[in-house]
């Protein structure tokens, strides 16, 4: 079924504002009496007024750090957010309960709301496409994605739920056997799956992001290529500024119903605190200010939905029933289903790189290789098929390194790239803006010879720019850019002594993000970059 809304542009500002923090997933504050510490996925900070007026009723104030959920599973997993957090609060604990020493640690859940993950396009793609008036289910879309009639995007499974959702709902729709997703199951219909990926072409860490920079490149804002549409939470498309059909697959969907979740180490005081706020979250007249501000289904049945949910009752998709399925799942959408990456890292190796500056960016290149066996580290590692070039420069450039990491037996070229990592030394100047000029002129060489990947430039440097070519000069030589080259997002990564304003002002001219690495490590940043490559 499908469904038309025109709506505002306030929520979305709003998720595009939060979705990430200086240095996201970190404790809040000592437990006191009153207050709820949570670890909580990004999406949620659009709930913030809903949670001060229950502060003002209950007395009970909510402090959010933010996190991925696979982050946060690891997390919980390993006992680290016993240490700073009462609560968890994420889009959906399906990922949780499936791994073991994260699951013995999930006490109380309240299920405060819910939203599908769906796709949205603007209406006359719609009709092109034949779909008015029409039941439609995944199959569909991934035939008339697999013949590019449409494009869209899609956050990061590893990063975000919404992309998530998307993967696991997609699949189990496309095997159609009705039960838990295994190997077996993911084998068969990958070549199908493949087919749904190949029109993916924008991807974020984070649902808020991934509307800003839609919106962006709607409207024109951002120089990257035009997107049709949207695989994102119903909640977040019917807040897009940009009229969306919503289009709800008939074979089922993958709902996130946002359970608050006590920790089974929080406090007695934590435990009254979560109890008084699920109480007061549960009652009718803030279901319904939910369901209104912040565009989610109700969780009780006394509050009816509102017309704008024209889809009343959803089929709801099975979910694996092992964490090695899932992790299967996303290793094999990195790996073989959706379109490679190519990404550019120009790297400052400046005299004011010696010491532990220069060991941690050495530490989160050798990270990406596989060196970080984590959780959230074995999905941030460099996949198979993936373009990886390194251009370290110090007072000039030097030449790039570039790799190609195939999708059978890897490892020889990851240790490569480790070597070279391992290998780099700081010393001279920091050319920012001719190195990064010069990395243009890879980048054209690589797109002409394989066009179609998700392109982008990862750009580190601790300290101003000593060349002889400022920001200026570079906007305007962007400027002047082909259209190919120009929509390529740069991720700025604010280390050391960073010029703020002018890692905006590259990241804005070119669609990208910048990325604070001041206050964490390089290796957090580079993680958390992944997201959107």
């Amino acid at each position: 079924m499908i469904r038309r809304f025109l709506p505002v542009l306030g929520v979305v500002a709003l998720l595009a504002g939060c979705s990430d923090s200086a240095n996201p997933a970190q404790p809040v504050g000592e437990a006191t009496p009153g207050t709820l510490r949570v670890l909580a996925g990004s999406e949620l900070a659009d709930l913030q007024p809903v949670l001060d007026e229950a502060a003002k009723a209950t007395g009970v104030s909510v402090k959010f750090s933010f996190s991925g959920t696979i982050e946060g599973a690891e997390k919980v997993a390993s006992g680290e957010a016993e240490k700073g957090f009462d609560a968890v609060w994420f889009s959906s604990n399906r990922y949780l309960e499936l791994v073991p020493d994260a699951q013995k640690r999930l006490g109380t859940p309240t299920k405060v709301m819910s939203s599908p993950v769906v796709l949205g396009l603007p209406a006359a793609k719609v009709t092109e496409l034949g779909w008015d008036g029409r039941r439609v289910g995944w199959a569909d879309i991934a035939a008339a994605a697999g013949a590019r009639k449409f494009s869209y995007g899609m956050t990061d499974p590893s990063a975000s739920n919404s992309g998530f959702s998307a993967l696991v709902g997609v699949a189990a729709a496309l095997s159609g056997s009705g039960s838990a997703l295994d190997a077996a199951s993911i084998n068969a219909v990958a070549p199908q799956l493949k087919q749904f990926f190949s029109a993916q072409t924008l991807s974020a860490g984070s649902s808020g992001w991934l509307s800003e920079a839609y919106l962006k490149r709607a409207t024109g804002q951002d120089p990257g290529t035009k997107v049709d549409g949207l695989i994102n939470y119903e909640s977040v498309l019917l807040s897009s500024p940009q009229p969306l059909t919503l289009i709800y697959p008939n074979d089922g969907v993958v709902t996130a119903d946002y359970p608050l979740t006590l920790l089974t180490s929080a406090s007695s005081e934590a435990r009254e605190a979560h109890q008084k706020l699920s109480d007061h979250l549960k009652g009718a007249e803030v279901q319904r200010k939910i369901m209104e501000t912040t565009h989610r289904r109700p969780a009780v049945p006394q509050v009816p939905l509102d017309t704008k949910f024209t889809v009343k009752d959803l089929v709801e998709l099975p979910f694996p029933g092992s964490q090695s399925a899932v992790d299967g799942l996303i290793t094999t959408y990195f790996d073989q289903l959706r379109r490679p990456s190519r990404t550019l890292y120009v790297l400052d190796i400046s005299g004011s790189m010696q010491g532990d500056r220069i060991e941690g960016l050495r530490q989160a290149l050798v990270g990406l290789t596989g060196a970080d066996s984590s959780l959230a580290g074995k999905f941030s590692r460099f996949h198979g098929r993936e373009q990886v070039t390194l251009l370290p420069f110090s007072s000039s450039a030097r030449p790039p390194m570039q790799y190609e990491v195939p999708q059978d037996n890897p490892q020889q070229v990851l240790d490569q790239i480790r070597s070279t990592a391992t290998a780099l030394e700081a010393a001279g100047g920091t050319a920012i803006y001719s190195s990064l000029r010069g990395g243009y002129d890879v980048l054209r060489a690589q797109i002409d010879a394989d066009p179609d990947r998700f392109t982008s430039i990862v750009l580190m440097t601790d300290g101003e720019n000593t060349g002889s070519e400022d920001v200026n000069e570079f906007s305007r030589f962007h400027d002047g850019l082909p259209a190919n080259l120009k929509g390529i997002p740069i991720f700025p990564v604010l280390f050391g002594e960073s010029a703020t304003t002018e890692m905006d002002q590259v990241a804005k001219i070119s669609g990208g993000k910048v990325f604070d690495a001041r206050s964490r490590s390089l290796s957090s940043a580079f993680k958390e970059i992944r997201g959107y490559q």
